[in-house]
């Protein structure tokens, strides 16, 4: 997962949310560096990008964009799901998605003396573009996926993603909520995370397994 979604499945503890955004910037076992719920945050992303990983549902979204993303497809995918997340924020979350992207930038921002270097160099662009609140639209996915190459390996296939994303929008959609309601059962069961959920989200899991 991107981002938002590994935020979001971090529930409310600000240290767990804190470690699960700089995990990717953590290498090895420099995670006992940082404080018990930093840490927890931190092997909680990695079991999250593990679980992912082996999920079906992952599997099948891959083969879409595998032609020209290749071993990048996992991480279109993760970008493509966070969209599904913002677009759908309020079926996960009683809070608004511009609240909760605000408060989680001021975490960061009084908590900048925890941040990894790599973290430090892109944080400032992700506030400046509001990159949470970005992802509800396909027209920010767009633009995430036009600036990825600047900064990472990510080949310069934006147009292709996006044609993808038009083209297969509710069977990714439908994914999306089959394997987000699985990751939340996961994360809750197996971390002890209270995720808070909106009610309406598991009818939405109802009504998408109806649409298979």
């Amino acid at each position: 997962m991107n981002f938002l979604a590994h935020i979001y499945l971090s529930g409310k503890n600000p240290d767990i949310r804190l470690g699960s955004f700089i995990a990717d910037s953590v290498k090895g076992r420099d995670y006992n560096d940082y404080a018990p719920d930093i840490k927890k945050g931190i092997l909680l992303h990695r079991s999250i990008d593990t679980f992912t990983d082996q999920h079906p549902v992952i599997h099948s979204c891959k083969h879409l964009v595998r032609k020209e993303y290749r071993k990048y497809s996992g991480i279109i995918i993760d970008i493509f799901f966070d969209h599904f997340l913002a677009a759908y924020w309020s079926n996960f979350s009683s809070e608004s998605l511009e609240d909760f992207a605000r408060n989680n930038y001021r975490l960061m921002e009084e908590n900048k003396s925890v941040l990894p270097e790599r973290v430090l160099q892109f944080y400032p662009f992700m506030v400046q573009n509001n990159w949470l609140l970005m992802y509800s639209t396909i027209e920010g996915i767009e633009k995430v996926l036009q600036r990825m190459p600047t900064r990472t390996s990510l080949p310069q296939m934006a147009e292709f993603g996006i044609k993808v994303l038009r083209e297969n929008y509710n069977l990714l959609r439908n994914y999306f909520f089959l394997y987000m309601g699985d990751v939340i059962k996961y994360v809750e069961e197996n971390h002890h995370i209270n995720i808070m959920r909106q009610k309406k989200e598991k009818t939405s899991r109802k009504q998408t397994k109806a649409n298979f």
